[in-house]
């Protein structure tokens, strides 16, 4: 096995597939890439057998070969290398694999390709295409709801739904909800497998974070079967999700049907407030008090170490004088998922759920439930 592939590539593939090599060494070979060298092309696959990832490079190939690597071991020196060309080479019937960068050489332990795990990296029944920027939409909107307590599994995760030729995608964690609605897509017909709803892992959703950077603005090929979601990024980077077998809780028990009263405020000057008065909120809870009047609202804190802190600030409001509790961390995650400009705060009393809209975002509410102190 002969050839010779660029260091940005070499180190581009392998930095996409390094996250998903299994850390916990359960099995020594998940600890390895596996590489398969073709003709016009390098194939390298990782897993931990939750997360699969794949990625195709060119190279220049002489002799096609396949073996695996210690996969940090080998992105730790291709990181180090200098820009350029690598020479790789095995010899016949040896177990090293040869780098060669200018005057730089390493000679690499190779292992049996046939130890690694077979992968599956395509379903093609019922697969449908989505755009990277949708994917990466529903991602950063709900991303930070999803719940990291492993006693709840089932909230481990961003829920996926069919629902009338959308998606619907859904994140929580018990204290606060995300929901963000695609518009239609095109091909909804080959969403079948939605329509009973998935839920992706959290380490799942870091990898589709991922390749939908990768390809800005490209359309991803997505397909499903009973255990595993599928991506496929034209046909060079290819993911396997393993789904969280378990039932999604009826999240739509947790939105208010109706609201009485409705808030509307500057996104920065709320998101500012809350930044600063939490400052001076207990580290337990990160309460903060906010008492709403007319046409403005009072954040404060109290910290029984340190003092107290309060700000004013001006807002459209005409309902009813009241004061709500919120975890100010819980506040400013949701308001950091929406763009600058107005946000409306639609809410009933001091102890029902609080809706977070935006006009700039019509298809995306954020829900805190409210906070005792």
């Amino acid at each position: 096995m002969k050839g010779q592939v660029q260091t940005e590539h070499l180190r581009n593939a392998l930095n996409k597939i390094l996250s998903v090599v299994d850390k916990k060494n359960s099995r020594p070979i998940l600890s390895y890439t596996l590489f398969k060298v073709d003709n016009g092309s390098i194939e390298f696959s990782a897993t931990n057998l939750e997360v699969s990832a794949k990625v195709i490079t060119p190279a220049n190939v002489e002799n096609p070969g396949t073996f695996c690597v210690n996969a940090k071991n080998i992105f730790d020196i291709v990181r180090e290398l200098p820009e350029g060309e690598i020479s790789f080479e095995m010899k016949e019937g040896t177990n090293f694999l040869n780098l060669t960068s200018n005057n730089i050489h390493y000679s690499l332990l190779v292992y049996n390709y046939e130890d690694f795990p077979q992968l599956t990296f395509s379903k093609q029944e019922n697969e449908f295409t989505m755009n990277s920027e949708q994917l990466l939409e529903i991602i950063n909107k709900t991303f930070h709801a999803i719940s990291s307590d492993e006693t709840r599994l089932y909230l481990n995760g961003i829920y996926l739904q069919g629902i009338d030729s959308r998606i619907r995608a859904v994140a929580t964690d018990g204290h606060r909800l995300s929901l963000i609605e695609t518009e239609p897509l095109d091909n909804a017909a080959d969403m079948e497998p939605l329509l009973n709803g998935i839920i992706i892992p959290k380490k799942g959703v870091f990898e589709l974070k991922k390749i939908a950077e990768s390809f800005p603005g490209k359309m991803l090929k997505i397909s499903f079967d009973e255990s595993f979601m599928y991506i496929n990024a034209e046909n060079k980077y290819f993911l396997s999700i393993r789904l969280i077998a378990r039932d999604y809780p009826k999240y739509q028990a947790v939105i208010p049907s109706k609201t009485s009263y409705t808030m509307s405020a500057d996104r920065d000057s709320l998101l500012g407030a809350v930044k600063r008065i939490k400052i001076m909120s207990h580290e337990k809870s990160n309460g903060v008090r906010m008492k709403l009047k007319k046409n403005s609202i009072t954040i404060s804190a109290n910290h029984p170490s340190f003092g107290e802190a309060n700000e004013d600030i001006n807002v459209n409001y005409d309902g009813k004088e009241m004061e709500i509790g919120f975890n100010a961390r819980y506040l400013l995650d949701t308001l950091q998922t929406f763009n600058e400009g107005k946000i409306n705060l639609e809410l009933n009393n001091e102890l029902s759920p609080i809706i977070i809209k935006s006009s700039n975002s019509p298809n995306y509410i954020g829900i805190i439930m409210p906070l005792k102190l």
